[in-house]
């Protein structure tokens, strides 16, 4: 009996330390973007018509990928100000209320950081 336990544990701490190296660069990836001040972005569901996420911005963080080729619902779970820099130098202040709902069109490709103080959570359902 001795024996059968020494074996099993000889071969799960090999299987520990496999599943640690594994997953250790993952984590450090996940500090790494989080360091670099890049929104978070939770993917709620998803089909072949729609897409949920949610997107979390901390003061400072920006987005590099804002799907704005289609239309969007967006609704402010926490409110703060985002701005929107569009590639042809135009900058747009947006001001998100706590609750508040916007139906945004179709627009083309911009960057959007948090320049408040305070976290900024958006709800977002995208349309394909």
């Amino acid at each position: 009996m001795n024996y059968l336990i020494r074996l099993f544990v000889s071969c799960l701490i090999p299987a520990f330390m496999l599943a640690w190296v594994a997953v250790n660069p993952a984590v450090a990836q996940d500090k790494a973007m989080a360091e670099k001040g890049q929104a978070t972005i939770k993917m709620l569901a998803e089909n072949d018509k729609l897409r949920a996420y949610e997107i979390w911005y901390k003061p400072g963080d920006v987005n590099l990928s804002v799907p704005s080729s289609s239309v969007r619902v967006v609704r402010a779970l926490r409110g703060g100000s985002l701005m929107r820099m569009h590639s042809d130098g135009k900058n747009e202040k947006v001001e998100w209320k706590t609750g508040e709902v916007k139906i945004n069109s179709p627009t083309e490709p911009y960057t959007s950081k948090n320049i408040g103080k305070t976290e900024l959570v958006l709800y977002i359902v995208l349309l394909k």
